[in-house]
């Protein structure tokens, strides 16, 4: 096994009341990233500016952080970032809230820096001269409190760009399981299969490890167990704890072994036609596997550690418990495209995906026509078995 690295933040504060670490921060003035109305409609942007402001704290709200976080918005946040000088970035939300307030935290502090700088792997210059930053998660999938990826979508060029760096790994992530019961099932549905993805392709990554091993495939138990209980039970604070858990394990394991090609695809397909991230990753999981299995052993493991004979049958299985199709074509109509605006990107968006550097990790070795391939599998419903 080569050499490995396993890279988390300083401290992770997790159950229930987590969200009162707050109050224990140190410094001048914090601005808080967050999205669209939920955060503000279940009380927490207020409970966060309460917080902070017993730690003697200046708040300032960047809100409206879209669900494809987009460059624009990105440059706004950085703006605002740049008036307001603040010590400390709180990101309150989803995974693209948090997204979003990495690359701003980057602009913040480098107001030199185009985004074209910051796209390749490893270019995002040093960070922490300025602030230091807060992951609040609330859903259970993207772990972004814990990463050193934000995927940022060009609305110009419909790409979503993975951006790659230690740099951007939170210094705290609060873990707080009462965020996420606030979630409607689609999203806790959605986000949940993003969990399955991560610890999958951490598994199967190239790069994986002992350490990240251990990490995501506990987080693949807890996601089979508790993930349809969660969705058929908000309350069920057990399960949202667990849940929670095992994002943030997944995400542990993922930024250090890296992802797939199941990433690749999914950046790729959301960045065309806007398909929710988890929901692209859970349609697509399935079919990639049956592709990577003949370059792993790892698949047999995880079947043996799961106790399932089929892994991407037991995957697809959660996928329907928990109401997400097994199919591209299946969710054409509510992303607004058809198969001939498929087939007319289907060439390009290959490339694309072939190019995204989370292919780099996959294990089994691929090209712009296999990814081709995998991507109409995927569509029609047809196993990969080749």
């Amino acid at each position: 096994m080569a050499n490995g690295v396993l890279h988390i933040p300083g401290f992770i504060h997790f159950g229930e009341g987590a969200f009162s670490k707050l109050s224990e921060l140190k410094g001048k003035k914090a601005i808080i990233v967050t999205g669209g109305n939920s955060m503000k409609k279940n009380g927490f942007v207020d409970r966060a500016c309460e917080e902070l402001k017993k730690a003697n704290m200046e708040v300032c709200v960047f809100d409206g952080v879209e669900e494809n976080p987009s460059v624009t918005t990105v440059e706004a946040g950085a703006k605002k970032m740049q008036e307001f000088q603040p010590d400390w970035i709180v990101a309150l939300g989803g995974g693209s809230a948090m997204d979003a307030a990495k690359c701003m935290w980057a602009f913040y502090e480098h107001p030199e820096l185009k985004f074209e700088d910051i796209i390749e792997p490893g270019s995002l210059p040093e960070l922490r001269k300025k602030a230091k930053f807060v992951g609040i998660p609330s859903t259970s999938g993207t772990a972004s409190e814990i990463t050193a990826f934000s995927v940022i979508t060009d609305t110009e060029k419909h790409i979503k760009y993975p951006l790659v760096s230690d740099h951007i790994v939170p210094d705290i992530a609060i873990v707080d399981p009462v965020l996420p019961s606030k979630m409607p099932k689609s999203v806790t549905a959605n986000t949940g299969m993003d969990v399955v993805a991560h610890a999958t392709e951490a598994l199967v990554s190239n790069i994986a490890n002992d350490y990240t091993d251990a990490l995501a495939i506990h987080a693949l138990k807890l996601v089979f167990e508790y993930l349809p209980k969660a969705c058929e039970n908000p309350d069920d604070m057990e399960a949202r704890e667990k849940m929670h858990n095992a994002s943030t394990m997944a995400g542990i394991a993922f930024t250090s072994a890296s992802l797939g090609l199941v990433h690749s695809l999914a950046h790729k397909i959301g960045g065309e036609f806007g398909i929710t991230h988890g929901l692209a990753n859970a349609i697509l999981l399935p079919y990639i596997t049956q592709f990577n299995r003949k370059a792993t052993d790892k698949v047999d493991w995880i079947e043996k550690e799961l106790n399932v004979e089929d892994y991407p049958i037991a995957v697809r299985e959660l996928a329907k418990k928990v109401g997400i199709p097994p199919t591209l074509k299946e969710v054409e109509e509510k992303f607004g495209f058809n198969k001939e605006k498929f087939d007319e990107v289907l060439d390009e968006m290959s490339k694309n995906a072939y190019e995204d550097p989370c292919t780099l990790t996959n294990p089994r070795e691929s090209n712009p026509e296999i990814v081709k391939m995998i991507f109409t599998h995927a569509y029609n419903g047809e196993d990969i078995t080749e």
